[in-house]
């Protein structure tokens, strides 16, 4: 599989650039794009996946959440700039739903086939528990249901301040996890297979090979975006759609490879704190973010979402709390969440 990646890369990248500068059809470049990203994807799993080996679990979940959201940072960034707000929210609803549920429940399916039960660290899991609710349900739901009584100005400037509480909470979280609480909750069994597994590439290698593989998926994203539209009139796609599914798989890849691989390797610890600590760095340091940067352009983003987006994302941060607080899961529980996330990706293709 890291030979096809390999060759993908090698072909995917200098496929864009000239595709971009000859200006080949949409459809196609959409194609090349997505597919060039998920290659390069592939590279930053691996590189985190080497970085976690060494600074252990939460660390590593932490540098393969945060390089993988960076290239959905890159690409709304870009569709910002352009003034395409409702791509920006959609892809946030579908990185939040697709990391709830489709990453989550991929790697509780995979590992579950494998392991009739798997466990990970109940403390973690109800510490992001808790997160979960307050980002996903109190901190989304609140600017939504004030912007029926304000004007957009008002609903601008308390996007902006939810904005600001949500960086300063997700810091404080951060704080609390990798600082004063650092080893506080950590299992016995954590504790003893961390140092078990050697490290495919060094600390900097794999440092650079993220820095690399960031910097080329930040010119395909660039171009990624100017396809977005002739790619939706072409297919009858919705910007809703490209959103929540397309944007958010192909800019969440290096997650979902990431999970599934540590998953099937039953370290699940990894696995869960790579699906919910995106989901939470999305919720409460992406999205936020976003709202800031958009100040600078034409277009400004508040943190309203439709009333769709808004309610599959607290379904699904719900269903996810109910399946993960105890700390175990299995096969079926993975299916359980596949599922979730069909049902509404087949409502968002309708919508």
């Amino acid at each position: 599989m890291n030979k096809v990646f390999m060759l993908m890369t090698f072909i995917g990248v200098p496929l864009s650039v000239i595709g971009s500068l000859m200006h080949w059809p949409s459809t196609l470049l959409f194609v090349i794009y997505c597919l060039t990203i998920i290659a390069l994807a592939s590279y930053m799993g691996r590189a985190t996946e080497s970085l976690a080996i060494v600074a252990g679990p939460r660390i590593g979940g932490l540098l393969n959440a945060t390089f993988g959201n960076a290239v959905e940072l890159i690409i709304s960034i870009f569709a910002l700039r352009e003034g395409l707000v409702g791509v920006v929210l959609a892809s946030l609803t579908g990185s939040v739903l697709g990391n709830l549920l489709l990453v989550a429940g991929l790697s509780f399916f995979i590992g579950g086939l494998k392991y009739k039960r798997q466990t990970f660290n109940v403390f973690d899991a109800r510490h992001n528990s808790g997160l979960l609710m307050f980002a996903v349900i109190l901190a989304f739901v609140i600017p939504e249901v004030f912007s029926f009584e304000m004007d957009s100005d008002e609903t601008l400037g308390l996007s902006i301040g939810v904005a600001i509480i949500l960086m300063t909470l997700y810091l404080a979280a951060l704080f609390f996890k990798l600082v004063t609480h650092r080893g506080v909750y950590q299992s016995a069994e954590n504790a003893e297979s961390q140092h078990e597994e050697e490290p495919e590439w060094s600390k900097g290698k794999a440092i650079l090979i993220l820095l690399l593989a960031t910097l080329a998926v930040a010119y395909v994203s660039e171009n990624l975006v100017h396809t977005f539209e002739t790619v939706a009139e072409q297919f009858g796609w919705t910007e809703l759609f490209i959103g929540v599914i397309i944007v958010a798989i192909v800019g969440n890849a290096a997650e979902h490879a990431s999970a599934v691989i540590m998953a099937y390797k039953n370290k699940m610890d990894v696995a869960v704190e790579i699906a919910f600590g995106s989901t939470l760095q999305v919720a409460m340091f992406v999205a936020p973010l976003l709202v800031l940067v958009s100040l600078m352009f034409e277009t400004k983003m508040p943190l309203v979402f439709t009333m769709p987006e808004l309610i599959s994302m607290a379904t699904a941060a719900l269903l996810t709390i109910i399946i993960s607080n105890d700390g175990e899961t299995n096969w079926f529980e993975g299916l359980t969440l596949l599922a979730a996330y069909v049902i509404m990706g087949i409502g968002f293709f309708l919508l």
